[in-house]
């Protein structure tokens, strides 16, 4: 098998989630309804939220969720499973339901943003793929958010192919990046599978193949000539690679009625040189050139060239974003919340002596709380179906201190989870890319406190609970923990 034969994604998945079922199946556990919370415990970078990202690929997945002969054969081989369970497998569809947060939304720790409702063996079979593609696209449109707010309103492109983990960590981490709001990619596979605006232009490699600096930036004008754009760092950005790209602006370009895009630079100290290059620039009449940096990018060396004043219209953002070197692990997980007994569902919770590793039981819904002004609070967890009224003060237990009596006065509520998928297939149209990016901007402008959205020390977002819920989460750890003692 090459890599370029088609694959089975389905496969995708750890070797317990095969050996579960399998024991499952033995014990005639397979029609048992669970119900499965996906969260995660801490924002990447220390920072005030996330941004939900992946959904549309899951929901992929579990659509078309199947297992080959090859697939079946392959488990044979591993002389673990059953042959009744193996012709199971070849039968085998998703049929559970999937609620979610609208892909695009603001997270926070702690809180479900997903939950899967399935028999036993189909939810514990989708955990790894439901996790790969959350915790990959999660991180990196988090990451691409922040980038794109310490450029302060400037042009921002994903340039992380090359160093992204693999072909499809490049495909889809672009695809993350730019729901979190960077306006292109270099990636030309994200471009035709998800219509991102797509720019890049020229490598080192093709000034040093000519050999002199002004044949080349020559030869690329006459090719292109309205869209021009040079790179000028390959010998010497000041005496070289800008008056060559001035030259060419002046010889080639404005003769054709034309005028040079832009120069970028790669390498050397970028605030030093984008200043310098602006003055040339502007002296030579090219106050419309613009300045493109590249070379190792985060929030942090952003936030840092522009507080020192430099002269920079657009970033190429690559390795740091595509692999969110500063916090490259997300962290999502995959526990089980719930199990049906009968007509109902009992909760169930896990018990650890790391307190931020208790999880919240039962089934669930999740409710954002907006102020008069439209800005959200604080996120609530009420039982599932449990009335939230905030047309009158609601009281509201805070877990951290649940001694404190306190209420929503003049708020709004909103249930954030929909379904999106039942017996295993759509229940809705999905939005287009343009409209999860709109989303996600629309919500960082209006609803989410600027104080959540600083680098340094954001503010908390309060994840708070009915008193009913509060009570049940309560009940069951006391419960749980005297029949284990």
């Amino acid at each position: 098998m090459t890599q370029f034969d088609k694959r089975n994604i389905s496969m995708v998945m750890d070797l317990y989630e095969m050996t579960m079922a399998n024991g499952y199946f033995a014990n005639g556990s397979t029609a048992s309804k669970v119900a499965f919370d996906v969260f995660y415990r801490r924002n990447p970078d220390q920072g005030g939220f996330a941004i939900f990202a992946g959904l549309e690929q899951i929901i992929e997945y579990v659509e078309n969720m199947n297992f080959t002969d090859e697939d079946v054969n392959y488990f044979r081989s591993l002389n673990l499973f059953g042959d009744e369970f193996l012709d199971y497998l070849k039968q085998f569809r998703f049929h559970g339901d999937i609620y979610a947060f609208p892909e695009g939304t603001i997270m926070y720790p702690n809180e479900p943003f997903m939950t899967i409702v399935a028999d036993l063996i189909d939810a514990q079979l989708i955990e790894t793929a439901i996790l790969t593609q959350v915790n990959h696209q999660s991180l990196v449109a988090t990451k691409a958010r922040r980038i794109v707010r310490a450029a302060e309103g400037r042009f921002v492109s994903d340039f992380g192919a090359r160093r992204a983990h693999n072909i499809d960590a490049a495909t889809y981490g672009a695809r993350a990046a730019y729901i979190g709001g960077v306006n292109g990619t270099a990636t030309v596979s994200a471009g035709e599978l998800f219509n991102i605006p797509v720019n890049g232009t020229m490598a080192h490699s093709w000034v040093m193949f000519f050999g002199d600096e002004f044949e080349a930036f020559k030869r690329y004008a006459e090719v292109y000539p309205d869209a021009t754009l040079l790179l000028v760092d390959t010998y010497d950005v000041i005496n070289s690679g800008v008056p060559n790209a001035i030259r060419v602006a002046k010889e080639v370009l404005e003769p054709m009625g034309k005028r040079l895009k832009g120069i970028r630079i790669d390498s050397g100290d970028l605030a030093y040189l984008s200043k310098k290059v602006r003055k040339m620039l502007d002296n030579a009449g090219l106050n419309d050139c613009k300045i493109v940096v590249s070379n190792s990018l985060d929030e942090f060396t952003i936030t840092s060239l522009l507080s020192q004043g430099a002269a920079i219209d657009s970033f190429g953002v690559g390795e740091r974003l595509i692999t969110a070197k500063s916090e490259p692990v997300f962290g999502a997980v995959y526990k089980i919340a719930a199990v049906g007994e009968g007509d109902k569902f009992t909760p169930r919770i896990k018990v650890s002596e790391n307190v931020e590793k208790i999880t919240n039981p039962g089934l669930k819904d999740i409710y954002r709380v907006y102020n008069s002004d439209g800005q959200a609070v604080a996120d609530v967890i009420a039982l599932a179906g449990e009335k939230v009224d905030m047309s009158q003060p609601f009281r509201y237990v805070d877990p951290v201190k649940p001694w404190k009596n306190r209420s929503f006065v003049g708020c709004t509520a909103k249930n954030l989870r929909k379904l999106y998928v039942k017996d295993g297939k759509r229940t809705m149209e999905l939005p287009k890319l343009n409209e999860i990016r709109d989303y996600v901007k629309y919500q960082l402008e209006h609803e989410v406190w600027q104080e959540e959205q600083r680098f340094e020390n954001p503010h908390h977002h309060y994840l708070d609970m009915t008193p009913d819920y509060y009570e049940m989460k309560m009940s069951l750890l006391y419960e749980t923990r005297k029949q284990h003692e």
